[in-house]
């Protein structure tokens, strides 16, 4: 089992939106609700593939979160892929995933992107990148956030976050 100081931090970005700055709206329920693209680099030697987890800590209400809601999980993520096209999600249907990689089941109760759409409040998304020393190929389609972090257990090299906001228009 690893340590935490064994874990790498690599640089995991969007080209649509700065750290720690507002969502663009077309990747929300106010817009398209495409999934934004990312990009990473600098994950350690020895990654065999990656997951993806977004998720908002704020909901519903950023003065009193009561949940943390799971809007995006991937998984199986090939280790030669370094970049997700923007609308990659097959639940948007635009765009297809990279080869192998599989999409969980979001807290909406379907797969694929789930973008934001608060009911009030400006939330936090984390996007959660995580490198991983193997593919989770036992687990089922449709697997839960819960499920993919109980199989990547002894198993993360490398971890990049990007954290964006969003908050809707006169809420």
């Amino acid at each position: 089992m690893r340590t935490p100081a064994a874990i790498t931090t690599f640089s995991l970005i969007s080209p649509a939106f700065e750290p720690g700055q507002p969502i663009p709206a077309r990747f929300t329920c106010d817009g398209t609700d495409a999934s934004p693209p990312l990009a990473w680099s600098g994950a350690p030697a020895g990654t065999a593939s990656y997951v993806l987890i977004v998720h908002d800590p704020d909901a519903p209400d950023p003065e009193a979160p009561r949940r943390d809601w799971v809007h995006w999980v991937l998984y199986d993520i090939p280790a030669g892929i370094s970049a997700i096209a923007e609308g990659a999600s097959a639940g948007a249907g635009a765009e297809a995933l990279p080869d192998g990689t599989r999409e969980g089941a979001h807290d909406g109760g379907a797969t694929g992107w789930s973008g934001p759409c608060p009911p009030r409040g400006r939330h936090r998304y984390f996007f959660e990148l995580y490198a991983l020393d193997a593919e989770l190929r036992d687990l089922g389609p449709r697997a839960t956030r819960a499920d993919v972090e109980r199989a990547m257990q002894g198993h993360v090299l490398g971890h990049g976050q990007l954290v964006g906001t969003y908050e809707r228009g006169g809420r």
